[in-house]
C-alpha cells in the first residue's frame, strides 16, 4: 500500500532516444507526471507523440538497442525502474505493476488457451500451485464479467471476440492485485458498446481495489469519461498538466485548445466542418528549437522560434508551457510586431 500523498508512479524529467539508419530519434524529451492510488491519469496527444514509449520505456520494454533512457528517472512505490535487470524487472512487471496492451490479439498466445496463460501469471509471481492458479484464473474470468468462465478458460484466444479478449488481458493483467495499471489504448477497434463496457469494468475494479491508473489513448470522449487528471503530449514532451476540467474547460495551451476543437460537438447545430490543426508534428531526428508546437500555432511569437518556454503555473495544480503565459508575454509580443 502506497504512504498518503506519495505517488504510486512518479516519473521525472524521463528521456528515450532511438538509434535509426536515418540518426537518432529524440521519442521523449523530459517527461515528468505523477499518479497516485485511485486516480486515473489520462495521457493523449497526436499518435508518434511519445505516450506509450514512455511508459514502454519504465516497464523495460523497448528494444535496448536500438532504443535507449538517457535520461530522468521512473519510480514506482519509491522503486527506481529505471536500470534495472530483466531479472528485477520481471518482479515487478505482473505484481506491482499490470499492463493492458492495444491489441489483444497479438499480445495473447495463440497456442495457448487463456486460463494457462492468465495462471501463469499466477504460479511465476505468486508462487501457487497450477491447479489453484487455474482455479483464480477462472474466478478472474468471472470477475470480468466472461460467461461461463470455467470453459472459457479452456479454450485459445481466436475463439474470442474483440471485446472478451480485451476482458482476458484485464483478468490477466489483474492476477496479482497491481498498485498501479497501464491501459494502452484500450479501447481501440471496439465498437460503442463493447467499449462501453470495458471501461465501465475498469472503474469498477479500480473502485474496488484502489488502484492507480495510466490511461494511454488519443481519444477524449474516454479522458472526459475516465480521468482524474491529464497529461497532453506533444512532440515527446507535456505540453499541459492539470484536472480534467481543467483541460476540457480552461485549457491553455495552443495545442490542447486545437485538439478540443478538432472534436465533434453535439450541441453545436450548423457547425458543417471540424477545425483541424493545420500542419504536421515535427521532426523528432531535429526538433525544432524553442517551442516544439510553434510551426503550427497560431499565436506564435518570434520567441516561440527559439527560446523554450518552460513551463507555467495557470491554476492549482495546472500547468502549460507557452510563452503567452509569460508574465510579460504582452511586452514580448509588442517587441515582436515592432521587430517584424
Amino acid at each position: 500500500m502506497s504512504e498518503p500523498g506519495v505517488p504510486v508512479l512518479s516519473v521525472k524529467d524521463l528521456e528515450v532516444e532511438f538509434d535509426t539508419f536515418g540518426g537518432v530519434v529524440r521519442a521523449v524529451r523530459g517527461v515528468s507526471y505523477d499518479v497516485h492510488a485511485g486516480e486515473t491519469l489520462a495521457v493523449v496527444g497526436e499518435s508518434g507523440c511519445g505516450k506509450s514509449v514512455t511508459v514502454q520505456a519504465l516497464m523495460g520494454l523497448i528494444p535496448m538497442p536500438p532504443g535507449r533512457v538517457v535520461g530522468g528517472s521512473a519510480k514506482l512505490l519509491g522503486q527506481e525502474l529505471i536500470g534495472l535487470d530483466q531479472a528485477q524487472l520481471n518482479a515487478v512487471r505482473g505484481a506491482d505493476m499490470g499492463m493492458i496492451f492495444q491489441d489483444p490479439m497479438t499480445s495473447l498466445n495463440p497456442t495457448m488457451r487463456v486460463g494457462d496463460q492468465i495462471a501463469e501469471t499466477l504460479v511465476v509471481h505468486r508462487g501457487i500451485t497450477r491447479d489453484a492458479a487455474l482455479k483464480e484464473a477462472v474466478r478472474l474470468l468471472e470477475r470480468t464479467r466472461i460467461p461461463e468462465a470455467a470453459q472459457r478458460a479452456k479454450q485459445f484466444p481466436f475463439e474470442f471476440s474483440g471485446g472478451m479478449l480485451q476482458r482476458v488481458m484485464i483478468s490477466m493483467s489483474l492476477a496479482c492485485t497491481p498498485k498501479l495499471l497501464i491501459a494502452d489504448e484500450p479501447t481501440t477497434a471496439l465498437d460503442v458498446t463493447i467499449q462501453d463496457q470495458v471501461l465501465e469494468l475498469m472503474r469498477e475494479i479500480q473502485r474496488e481495489d484502489h488502484m492507480a491508473i495510466v490511461l494511454i489513448t488519443h481519444d477524449l470522449g474516454v479522458v472526459a469519461r475516465m480521468a482524474d487528471r491529464v497529461a497532453v503530449m506533444y512532440a515527446g514532451e507535456v505540453v499541459e498538466y492539470g484536472s480534467v476540467d481543467d483541460i476540457f474547460y480552461r485549457a491553455a495551451h495552443p495545442y490542447t485548445q486545437g485538439l478540443k476543437q478538432a472534436m465533434p460537438d453535439m450541441h453545436q447545430h450548423g457547425k458543417d466542418r471540424l477545425e483541424a490543426i493545420p500542419g504536421s508534428p515535427p521532426d523528432l531526428f531535429a526538433p525544432p528549437p524553442g517551442c516544439a508546437y510553434h510551426p503550427r500555432c497560431p499565436h506564435a511569437m518570434q520567441i516561440c522560434k527559439h527560446r523554450d518556454p518552460g513551463q507555467y503555473r495557470v491554476g492549482d495544480a495546472h500547468y502549460a508551457s507557452c510563452w503567452r503565459l509569460h508574465e510579460e508575454a504582452p511586452a514580448i509580443a509588442a517587441e515582436d510586431s515592432h521587430a517584424g
